[in-house]
């Protein structure tokens, strides 16, 4: 991705082997598809199957995907993105 900058990266592999990751950029412009100047990448999964996912890969914009469904995300910031993801994975885990 010529000319992003990495503003965040994390990679964390449970006890159960279960893998949480994700990467953020922050592109040199804003877009009509990319408003908020981001792109991002967060995933959660086990023995190689996605389980959660939120993304905006071209062409879909904001979304999020939980096993098979896939929807419409409404970014407000990247504190609460995160916040949502880790909230999606915890339920996912039965944690509180």
């Amino acid at each position: 991705m010529p000319n992003a900058t990495l503003i965040f990266k994390e990679k964390l592999v449970f006890p159960d082997l279960a893998i949480m990751e994700g990467v953020i950029w922050r592109l040199p412009e804003t877009s009509p598809e990319r408003p908020h100047g981001l792109k991002y990448r967060l995933y959660y999964g086990k023995e190689g199957q996605r389980i959660i996912g939120y993304d905006n890969e071209r062409g879909k914009g904001d979304h999020r995907h939980y096993r098979d469904q896939e929807q419409d995300y409404l970014f407000s910031s990247v504190e609460q993105l995160i916040a949502d993801f880790m909230a999606d994975v915890r339920r996912e885990r039965g944690e509180p």
